[in-house]
């Protein structure tokens, strides 16, 4: 299948699902509504001329304050068809929250929880959503533009300051 037969595809199921194209990107991407995404997956993934039986990679993005949006990017790839598919949603900044896919492929259980722990993204409906890279009490979310360093974690200084000569 090619990339516009699977935009089709999509189309034909969730007529109002896709809200554009990357073209800048690559593979070729499709921009998804954040509440439409799951559907998507499930068909992109139950369907036999696509089956996308691989999650490859989920990435977080903070756009920004200025932005007040965040993305999120899954990267799918068919081993069947050899085909590689990018799908990207934004969502609210100030309440970063998305459905879970870890129920589609189960990798998405270790991508969606760093995803969490980085950025403070939430997702919906997962297994088993808590920090995987930082401890539990670990303050705020390292990969946000606002995020500043804590200086200490239980008394050990974690910040050097260059200034202390």
């Amino acid at each position: 299948m090619k990339f516009e037969q699977i935009k089709e595809l999509i189309q034909s199921e969730y007529s109002d699902a896709i809200l554009g194209e990357d073209e800048n990107s690559s593979p070729n991407a499709l921009i998804i509504k954040a509440e439409s995404l799951h559907q998507v997956c499930e068909i992109l993934h139950a369907n036999e001329n696509t089956y996308f039986d691989q999650l490859s990679c989920l990435s977080g993005i903070d756009n920004g304050a200025e932005t007040g949006t965040m993305e999120i990017v899954y990267n799918l790839y068919s081993i069947p068809h050899n085909l590689h598919l990018m799908l990207k949603v934004k969502i609210d900044r100030s309440k970063p929250s998305m459905d879970s896919v870890s129920d589609i492929w189960k990798t998405a259980d270790w991508h969606e929880r760093e995803a969490f722990d980085l950025y403070g993204i939430h997702f919906n409906n997962h297994p088993d959503l808590r920090r995987i890279l930082l401890p539990e009490d670990w303050e705020g979310f390292p990969l946000r533009k606002d995020y500043v360093e804590q200086e200490k974690y239980h008394d050990v200084i974690i910040k050097w300051k260059m200034d202390n000569n």
